[in-house]
């Protein structure tokens, strides 16, 4: 891609996470120009511009450069018209080209928009693909988060985040988290200090980014607190107002947190297909305790 004119505009805002075709602007109706996006002009518009007297082609061009459009990008390697160019030179609007097919530049400009303009935040934490499960592990600092992963890692599952969890929403309400570039693949263990798994395990122990299907918090055995045996009250637990299922795993001598994890992960990727064990066997006590009953006032 190369900028034809308009270079001086660079620092406009992009405030729309998709682009717009001007074809309708073309033809002089401008109400539906969104400020802050990118306006794509492709064969079809070149064409249209191409059929117009030379004054009507001018006062078209004029009209969209007036509003606050965030840049033109034009496909295929097309010549870009004179007027359209001297335009955006006046109005200081970037016009760039593309050897891209319009569909390609489209799905591409697309993907790039999401993934920076996606509402953001960032938590403490470790994300874990377990079983093709994003698992993010949450819990207060020295609960053992990491060397948990460390220990998913050697059972064969992969990191994407240690210590700081980047989060994005995307449009199809994804919550998609990876580590950031400085601490990618990167691991700290105290005693140890840093690792890179990448290097100590190979690249199929960790991956860049991955959706956040699963919250589970590793918190210190408390033997007053009650915690959940059937797994029938299931919590959710918001990120960018968004639920994930959520669980709490108490941490004691002696339980296998990893192991926990794990299966944690499967009646998940269960739950998704449809089965749900705690309700199975709820089911199976309440036909139980039915029949019991039914007998017993047979039996009077």
């Amino acid at each position: 891609m190369r900028v034809v004119a308009g270079e001086q505009g660079f620092g406009r805002a992009i405030s729309w996470g998709r682009i717009q075709r001007p074809g309708l602007a073309l033809a002089g109706f401008l109400p539906f120009i969104k400020p802050g996006r990118i306006q794509i002009v492709g064969e079809s518009e070149l064409h249209y511009l191409e059929t117009m007297p030379v004054d009507v082609r001018r006062d078209r061009i004029a009209s969209i450069c007036a509003l606050p459009v965030a840049a033109f990008v034009v496909t295929k390697g097309q010549r870009v018209p004179d007027d359209l160019a001297r335009e955006c030179a006046a109005q200081k609007i970037p016009l760039l080209v593309s050897d891209q097919t319009t569909s390609v530049v489209i799905q591409s400009i697309t993907r790039v928009l999401e993934d920076e303009l996606a509402p953001f935040t960032s938590v403490h934490g470790v994300l874990v693909d377990v079983y093709g499960m994003g698992v993010l592990l949450l819990g207060d600092s020295g609960i053992g988060k990491s060397e948990c992963a460390l220990d998913l890692i050697q059972r064969g599952h992969r990191l994407v985040a240690d210590d700081v969890v980047q989060i994005r929403k995307y449009p199809n309400g994804a919550l998609v988290g990876r580590a950031s570039d400085m601490i990618r693949y990167h691991m700290e263990l105290r005693g140890i200090g840093i690792i890179n798994i990448k290097h100590l395990f190979g690249v199929s122990a960790v991956r860049t980014s991955k959706s956040i299907e699963l919250v589970i918090e590793l918190e210190r055995w408390d033997p007053t607190k009650k915690y959940d045996r059937l797994g029938l009250d299931g919590e959710s637990y918001a990120i960018l107002d968004t639920d994930r299922p959520f669980l709490k795993l108490p941490v004691a001598s002696g339980r296998n947190i990893a192991l926990l994890i794990e299966i944690a992960a499967r009646n998940e990727l269960l739950k998704t297909q449809g089965y749900d064990a705690a309700k199975e066997f709820a089911l199976k006590l309440d036909e139980q305790i039915a029949r019991n009953s039914l007998g017993s006032s047979r039996s009077e």
